[in-house]
């Protein structure tokens, strides 16, 4: 259905169903001339496929259309044409809108590294056949370009690699080499993944097996930390303490058996 602001999509839609129902002769051709008592068989005939093409085109028009978008002219219109002329008179966008929301659109893609790299890059060419049926027309070259512009840094190493060969990629040559580089980029990406794992259950399985080999007394010592309980501080015990035998000849206290 028409909605005010879908009137290219629609219009499309319109002319497939037409065309596929060879009802579109309307839309094509001209009203041939008005049939008289001299008319000939032929002439009969080309008229009756027109007059029928158009009065279906009309019916299948107006019925994806609501009321409240017909308007009084487009109800006296008699003729298929000039009812889908008057329409996109009525419901054609500013060109110079469009013209920088496609610019917009076009200089603003960038490829995430997700997805299908084909699909996005089919999709900026796109935007930029639209901006060629509004008269705007961008090189192949330069689209290649804003496509390479606008590859993530993983792709750094590629667009090194065609900015030093002389030869100019088509599209077809761009959207081939992506193609192969993401790929690459992937399989690079899943190895290294499995490399980290290795090496990482490698390490575990070393620790095990160090600490399989500790006997118990270098186990406890490692687990029980040896700490001063009178500094605080680690790697000796409160009887050697310099500071506790210092603070008992300052209280004259008598001083500790040295440990044989």
């Amino acid at each position: 259905m028409l909605n005010g602001t879908n009137f290219k999509e629609w219009k499309r839609h319109v002319l497939i169903v037409l065309g596929c129902m060879d009802i579109d002769l309307a839309l094509r051709q001209e009203q041939p001339a008005p049939l008289t008592a001299d008319s000939t068989p032929d002439a009969k005939r080309d008229f009756e496929r027109w007059d029928r093409s158009n009065r279906m085109s009309l019916m299948i028009m107006k019925h994806s259309i609501p009321e409240a978008f017909r308007g009084t002219e487009s109800e006296e219109i008699t003729q298929a044409k000039s009812f889908l002329d008057d329409l996109e008179q009525r419901f054609a966008k500013n060109d110079k809108v469009e013209m920088t929301s496609l610019l917009n659109s076009l200089m603003s893609m960038k490829y995430k590294g997700q997805g299908n790299i084909r699909e996005y890059i089919m999709e900026m060419f796109h935007i930029a056949s639209k901006l060629k049926a509004l008269k705007i027309e961008l090189s192949e070259d330069l689209l290649v370009l804003m496509v390479l512009v606008s590859l993530p840094a993983q792709f750094s190493q590629f667009k090194i690699s065609y900015n030093c060969q002389k030869e100019k990629w088509t599209l077809n040559e761009l959207i081939s080499h992506c193609v192969q580089e993401e790929d690459r980029l992937k399989r690079d990406k899943t190895e290294s993944a499995h490399l980290a794992s290795a090496s990482k259950d490698k390490g575990k399985k070393r620790m095990y097996q160090n600490e399989a080999a500790k006997g118990p007394a270098q186990k406890k010592q490692e687990r029980v930390p040896i700490n001063c309980y009178f500094c605080e501080k680690p790697g000796h015990l409160k009887k050697d303490c310099t500071k506790y035998h210092a603070w008992r000849a300052k209280k004259g206290l008598p001083e500790l058996p040295k440990a044989k």
